[in-house]
Formats: structure tokens, sequence, C-alpha cells
């Protein structure tokens, strides 16, 4: 009976924090369709008179979400493509290779998680001016095609893998590169959705990035174009939670195919250090 009761409670505890965690995103849809005047009624009201569609007519005439969309989807698929492959390349280089000075690089990776990225905004800016890709997709993708995060995050992953597997691949007379994508990558493969998804998210939210180095709208991704809609005196939170629903849905999207393996990755990256 205790341990019924034990578990009734952290159902409870875990039914409560769901309700927590989606009150924000309940909110923005009823926000959405009301009017300007409902959004900033005190008390406030939760529930609009009447659901107005015409906010988010407004938000698809007032931004060119065609263009956030191809600019995002850019930047996520860049982002994803490089990080992936030269995370993973680091990371069994620090967790499977015997090489002078592995433990410094891989300190020096963990050092730079330590330090915030907005120091690193003014050096990667001036390399995307250098380079002449300032104000256009590719300087979206720039900062994100290499991952210390996801060096250590794949690095714990191939801690975990059996040295059996290598030491039988080098008698049968495979080099480095021939272990490292036929057999140790594959192998991998939860590790990197896992990563993929996490950088997707990364890429999905940055906003001070694309703000700084695009001045054009059309070359802003969704998180940079919807600051549009934040006014300086006043703004018109009807159209701008429309706007935010219009934006998060891909992501939701995202996380609901890929749930599984995500949890399935985490799980499996977080079992050796």
């Amino acid at each position: 009976m205790q341990r019924i009761s034990k578990n009734w409670l952290i159902h409870l505890l875990l039914i409560s924090g769901g309700i927590i965690m989606a009150l924000p995103f309940v909110w923005m849809i009823l926000t959405s369709g009301k009017t300007l005047v409902e959004s900033t009624q005190i008390p406030p009201t939760w529930f609009p008179e009447s659901f107005q569609v015409s906010n988010y007519q407004a938000v698809l005439n007032l931004l060119p979400f065609g263009a956030f969309y191809l600019n995002t989807f850019l930047m996520v698929i860049g982002r994803v493509i490089g990080s992936v492959l030269f995370s993973a390349m680091a990371a069994y280089a620090c967790a499977r290779l015997r090489f002078p000075g592995r433990d410094l690089f891989f300190a020096l990776v963990l050092i730079q998680m330590m330090i915030p990225a907005s120091i690193f905004i003014t050096p990667q800016y001036l390399l995307a001016q250098r380079l002449g890709i300032l104000n256009s997709v590719p300087a979206l993708i720039l900062p994100g095609i290499v991952s210390a995060f996801g060096t250590f995050l794949l690095r714990q992953f191939f801690l975990g893998l059996p040295s059996e597997l290598e030491e039988a691949a080098h008698l049968e007379g495979a080099n480095v590169w021939t272990i490292f994508f036929k057999i140790m990558l594959p192998l991998a493969k939860s590790g990197l959705i896992a990563l993929g998804i996490f950088t997707t998210l990364f890429a999905f939210k940055d906003l001070m990035w694309p703000l700084i180095v695009n001045t054009s709208i059309r070359q802003m991704p969704l998180a940079a174009g919807l600051a549009n809609l934040q006014g300086q005196y006043a703004t018109n939170f009807p159209q701008l939670m429309a706007g935010s629903l219009l934006a998060i849905w891909p992501m939701v999207a995202v996380f609901i195919i890929f749930q599984r393996k995500f949890i399935e990755g985490i799980a499996t990256t977080g079992g050796k250090l």
C-alpha cells in the first residue's frame, strides 16, 4: 500500500509539472486569437470572446514567412551536417585514438564550453566579414558547423563501445578512416541523432547572431524575423503570439517524430563518463 501511494504521489507531481509547463503554450494559443484590447485587459481573461483568425492573416502579410522557413531550414541543415560530422571525428579521436596532446586538446574543448558564447561574436563576425558572407544564409550556418558540446557528447558514446571491434578491424587490415566510417559511426547512430536534435534546437532558437550578421529581413530565420513584431513603444501581442505559433510548430513536429530516438540517445551517451 505504501508503494502504491508513493507511485500515485510521483505521478501526481509529474502531471502537475506537465500542466505547469504546458500553460505558457496554452496561453500563447489563446492570446493569438484575442483582440489587442482583450490581450491587455486587467484582470486578464483566458478565452477570447471570438477567436480572431485575422491575427494570423495580418502576420503572414507583415512578414515573409516563406523566406523565414527556407532560411531556417537551410541554417538547421547546414549546422546539423557540420556539427555532427566534425564533432564525431573529434570525439572519436579524443576517445579512441592515442596521439600526443590528446588530453590537452580535449581539455581545451571543455574550456571552450565554459566560456560565454557572446565572447565569440566579434571574432566570428570578423571571420564572416573576411569571407564575404555577411547578410547571407552561409553566415547563419558559420558558428554552428563545429560544436564543443557535440564533441563532449559523442566522446562519451564512443568510450562506451567495446574495443574488440577496433582490434578485429585492425586484424582485417582496416585503416582508421574505414573503422570510423564503417564500424564505429553506424554504432553511434543514437548519439548522432541526439546531437542532431540538440543542434536543431540550438540553431532554431538562435537570435543574437542572425540579427548581428544579417540586416535584410529576407535573410532572417524565424526567431530573428519574429523580433520585428516587437515594437519599441507598443507591441501587438495577439499578432506576436500568432507569429510565435507559426514559428514553433516545426520544432514541435521534430520532437514528436524523434522523441524516442532523442531519449534513447541521451540515455546511451550518459551511460559512461
